[in-house]
């Protein structure tokens, strides 16, 4: 592919703040309407079915389901890294051959987490004690889930494709297209055919096909580097094991978080039907928290990937400060608002008393500890950006991971009440953003960066 002229790269030399910020707030809007996705769903099945539904299509699948697809996404994760820095150091070539084996990637590991999903969703939901006026709800939703696999990890590579050259608008249209035919479909299947749990997952994979059609041909249609050629889409084995060495380690910790979290709900499974429920409710309002942070983590990992690739090491360090700032103005804010209206948002979703009494307990005891976990999204984005992912993912395991799997294991029966389940996460935020200070301020993570990419 012979090199042309492109405008200047607005990530490598614009103003930092400006350029965060226009990259970031697309992002945010596109995690808000994926997670509307499910939050049409969880309130449409909540209101016109019951709580069980509600349990069903929320806290019940959503660990499990995150297990794998959570797997593929870390994996995929290596492909965003590697584009960006070959974006950013203006080397096209090899921008199209990364895209091309993240394509055939995306291809085999959909037809994998697809298979696996269906097959073993029923066992892996018994194992976890689903309540079990939940299961077989929970069943179905997640089987009719997993048939959808494929056009959903098209979409999510296709998106890391364009936001690793620093495109995160187009990704966002194509979502607010697909999560408004998602809330439509909701409502006529869900409540105009009184499908029940059914209608709420086929209405969501068919609007996921849309999304994954839509990327699909913006990276077909594309003049760039990173288009899209069906003929070309194969395996690269050097850039697949760079691949899987970035996006390997990043893939089990997915796997991991998604572990402990699977330990967690089944604690909280325990607790029956109503805590299930409101556990459910919570997640959609904590999601409001998750998304925000999140987007400021993709956001620095670009910015630090494609300036790391230009060479651009102090334009890096700039950034993570300026970033850190931002997350945490944002992060008081959501939690004040949460801790504000929790009760009217937990209406929502039910108006069982009982479901809404312990949803206001999750809140209060978490919401205001989300300020413990900026520093590890901010410093573990900025790190990946230079393709450092094996000693943050070493990080996250011990201090995140395993301390919440220890916790739940022996402090939990000890004294078991719903606070002591949830004081796992605030308490592990804080250890693993400690580690994750000394690492960046200590740690050699630029070295280790440069060695990875061969310099």
């Amino acid at each position: 592919m012979t090199k042309v002229q492109r405008p200047a790269n607005a990530i490598t030399e614009g103003v930092i703040w400006k350029q965060l910020l226009s990259f970031f707030f697309p992002i945010l809007l596109g995690t808000f309407f994926q997670q509307l996705y499910n939050t049409a769903d969880a309130i449409v099945v909540g209101k016109f079915v019951g709580k069980e539904a509600l349990a069903a299509v929320g806290g019940a699948t959503a660990t499990l389901a995150n297990l794998l697809v959570g797997f593929f996404v870390g994996l995929s994760s290596g492909a965003t890294v590697i584009i960006s820095q070959f974006y950013g150091a203006r080397r096209f070539d090899e921008v199209s051959r990364t895209v091309h084996t993240a394509a055939a990637l995306t291809l085999t590991g959909g037809f994998v987490i697809m298979v696996l999903g269906y097959i073993f969703s029923p066992a892996i939901l018994q194992l976890m004690g689903t309540p079990a006026d939940v299961l077989p709800g929970a069943v179905t939703y997640l089987r009719i889930y997993f048939l959808g696999m494929v056009p959903s990890l098209v979409y999510n590579i296709g998106t890391g494709v364009l936001r690793a050259v620093g495109d995160s608008r187009r990704p966002l249209y194509f979502l607010i297209c697909a999560c408004m035919i998602n809330i439509l479909l909701d409502i006529l299947l869900v409540v105009g055919l009184e499908m029940g749990v059914a209608g709420a997952a086929l209405a969501t994979i068919l609007s996921q096909l849309v999304s994954g059609v839509l990327i699909t041909l913006s990276l077909l249609r594309t003049h760039d580097a990173y288009r899209l050629t069906p003929k070309k889409i194969r395996f690269h084995g050097d850039l697949l094991s760079r691949i899987v060495r970035i996006g390997f380690p990043a893939g089990m910790q997915s796997v991991a978080y998604s572990l402990s979290n699977i330990i967690i709900q089944t604690s909280i499974n325990g607790f029956g039907t109503d805590v299930v429920a409101a556990w459910t409710a919570y997640g959609k309002m904590d999601g409001l928290f998750w998304m925000t942070i999140q987007a400021f983590g993709v956001a620095i990992t670009t910015f630090v990937g494609q300036n790391f690739g230009a060479g651009r090491y102090d334009r890096m360090r700039r950034s993570v400060k300026v970033c850190f700032g931002m997350a945490a103005v944002a992060t008081i804010t959501l939690s004040g608002f949460l801790l504000l209206f929790g009760g009217v948002l937990l209406r929502l979703f039910s108006g069982d008393p009982a479901v809404v009494e312990y949803g206001l307990r999750i809140i209060h005891t978490l919401v205001p500890l989300y300020f413990t976990y900026i520093t590890i999204e901010i410093l573990s984005g900025a790190v990946r950006g230079t393709g450092d992912t094996l000693i943050p993912t070493l990080m996250t395991l011990t201090g995140v991971c395993l301390l919440r799997v220890l916790w739940i294991s022996f402090v939990v029966p000890k004294y078991h009440q719903l606070e002591m389940v949830l004081y796992s996460y605030p308490i592990t935020w804080v250890i693993t953003s400690v580690m994750y200070v000394v690492y960046y301020f200590r740690g050699r993570w630029l070295e280790r960066g440069q060695r990875i990419r061969g310099e």
